[in-house]
């Protein structure tokens, strides 16, 4: 199995119950030879500091989970063939560098790609425990130490906080522990009429003692909780607006049950009109989160954290940062990515998460936020992450959550060493295949920042116009004359929600980057870009380009000696990637041709 610590030979015993006990276990086990103190500073938390000694022997100091992490740093360096020489000191960027698995309770994953839950059968709590010890090692190997166990749909059976369950979740809480691993759960937001109280308004005295009693009954049997996760008001789900409340209002309501215990609310920023008339030429849906939120800067608690995805849509191939993450200066944040591969091909195809990350922080100032959260790529496939080689994105996810300076080429190479024993030309053939398969996978898929061209609801494959006449408000306007959303102030206004330095650069589609061309501006066919093509030629070429680059992918990773089962899920999976390059390839191409009546100027087929 790809596990990036599979050179770790030794499981870890059950008897291990803190941080301190796991990190001097996993040195003596994986550097036997190698003689190491550990000194506990508890003010340091995840902190550490190894400092080499005269006498060959290393001196780890940090707080208990920092010494873990100092372990796991000493540990993959020497498996990558690193020597630490001179001091190294490291503290994370966020302190809540969290997972969101969209786990149900019968067992299904949400947008999963990579099997069934790995923590949830038959409506309770119900797992292999030498998987979940394995898990929270690769968890805290790359820095990660939030864990939010189930969906944000929170569907019923869902009983995580009833008395009778809870003995379930302390049980997984204290698998997690040592791996400096704390556990999150959704929660419903109507959850108090399911037990007696009449409403749930969340200014209403019964439901603010209701849930005040719940989160003194959880801390009870999980006192480091980490807290609760709200999806309210969005898609259906419950919230604050039935009773003509905001969401300061509801976030708010469930801070102060939380707060004598130390636990957040993470509240998703997740809301918009799903209800929309696609002759309505006013409401935009990527505006939604900033009309409800923006105006409420301030007005939160400080044990409150907004979640707000990283793009204004939902996880596309190319979407520009959301509005909130620079506007919002007096409220705690987290951005939200997808490691799931819902629209970026299911961890069928190939797509490397990291430079579409690095591409955001360009745009993000350095202390715009506090958290970092991801939506889980795991399941319980033998491989934990369906495509072997997706894993890249969870540990390349820890890695920019502990430090978003990281370089991503750097991190990309330390995976594929930890976790593959290849030759040098091999592992510089997988660090630049997994590096471009990101714009290779954009390359055959929407155009130039458009989106939504998938098939509707299972979201794996093109349908040009499957949302466009929908109620989700992901719509192109694809006619015969021109293609794109103008969402500048003479458009919808969208633009109108960034500072003005984000205004000048996207505003005018003469300096507007070229890739987010048809998010920000509706333009004809003929529009000439700036390197002298035509928008629909650099249409054309962008998808007969991608094609070919992953053929060249597939030819290359033949290349590559995989050792087994792995290297058979993955030519099995390129096989599939193959074929989807190619249906959108030639479906993309031949709707636009169809529509805008002009040919490539290649003469290549494009089907009539």
């Amino acid at each position: 199995m790809n596990l990036w610590l599979r050179q770790l030979k030794k499981d870890i015993p059950a008897d291990l119950h803190t941080p301190v006990e796991l990190a001097r276990f996993e040195l003596g086990s994986a550097l036997p030879g190698l003689k190491t103190e550990l000194r506990v500073q508890a003010s340091m938390g995840d902190a550490y500091r190894i400092d080499p000694l005269d006498d060959g022997s290393f001196l780890l100091t940090g707080g208990s989970t920092g010494l873990l992490y100092a372990a796991y740093r000493l540990i993959t360096d020497r498996l990558c063939g690193q020597e630490i020489t001179r001091p190294v000191s490291s503290s994370p960027k966020y302190a809540l560098r969290m997972i969101n698995c969209w786990d149900n309770a019968d067992g299904e994953i949400e947008r999963g790609y990579a099997g069934r839950s790995l923590f949830f059968r038959n409506g309770r709590l119900d797992y292999d425990a030498d998987r979940i010890r394995t898990l929270g090692r690769l968890l805290a190997s790359a820095g990660l130490n939030v864990l939010c166990i189930n969906n944000v749909n929170v569907h019923y059976p869902a009983q995580l906080l009833l008395e009778d369950y809870l003995p379930d979740l302390a049980a997984l809480a204290d698998l997690f522990r040592p791996f400096g691993v704390k556990l999150m759960v959704s929660v419903d937001f109507s959850q108090p009429m399911r037990h007696g109280v009449a409403t749930a308004d969340p200014l209403d005295p019964a439901v603010r003692a209701w849930w005040q009693d719940t989160a003194k009954r959880v801390y009870a049997a999980v006192p480091d909780l980490a807290g609760f996760l709200v999806k309210a008001d969005s898609e259906g789900r419950p919230g604050p607006f039935t009773y003509g409340r905001n969401h300061a209002d509801g976030a708010n309501m469930l801070a102060e049950a939380l707060r004598p215990f130390g636990g957040v609310v993470v509240w998703r920023c997740f809301v918009y009109n799903c209800r929309q008339d696609w002759r309505d030429t006013k409401t935009d849906r990527p505006k939604a989160a900033w009309e409800h939120y923006a105006f409420l800067d301030g007005a939160f608690s400080d044990n409150v954290i907004l979640q707000v995805k990283h793009g204004p849509f939902d996880f596309q191939v190319r979407e520009p940062l959301s509005p909130l993450l620079l506007g919002m200066k007096k409220t705690k944040l987290a951005m939200e990515l997808q490691l799931a591969q819902e629209y970026t091909g299911h961890q069928i195809d190939l797509y490397t998460m990291i430079p579409m990350w690095k591409e955001l922080y360009e745009e993000l100032p350095a202390d715009n936020i506090m958290s970092i959260a991801a939506v889980s790529n795991l399941g319980d496939d033998e491989n934990y992450t369906g495509h072997p080689l997706a894993a890249v994105n969870l540990y390349t996810f820890g890695l920019l959550a502990w430090d978003p300076d990281v370089d991503m080429t750097a991190a990309v190479t330390r995976w594929c060493r930890l976790t593959y024993e290849l030759d040098p030309l091999q592992e510089q053939t997988l660090v630049e295949l997994l590096l471009s398969s990101r714009r290779t996978y954009e390359k055959y898929t929407a155009p130039l920042g458009i989106g939504w061209m998938v098939t509707p609801h299972d979201h794996y494959g093109p349908n040009p116009s499957g949302y466009e006449y929908d109620l989700w408000g992901t719509y192109h306007k694809a006619d015969r004359n021109a293609v794109g959303i103008d969402r500048t102030h003479e458009g919808t206004g969208y633009l109108d929600q960034y500072p003005q330095y984000f205004r000048d650069k996207y505003g005018d589609p003469a300096s507007c980057p070229d890739l987010f061309l048809l998010f920000y501006h509706r333009l004809p066919y003929t529009f000439r870009m700036r390197d002298g093509r035509t928008l629909i030629q650099r249409i054309y070429d962008d998808h007969f380009e991608g094609l070919e680059e992953t053929r060249a992918m597939a030819d290359k990773l033949s290349s590559i000696v995989f050792p087994e089962p792995d290297a058979s899920v993955i030519r099995e999976r390129m096989d599939k990637q193959l074929y989807n390059a190619r249906e959108w390839c030639d479906i993309i191409n031949t709707f636009f041709h169809r529509l805008s009546g002009i040919p490539d100027e290649h003469g290549r087929t494009i089907y009539d």
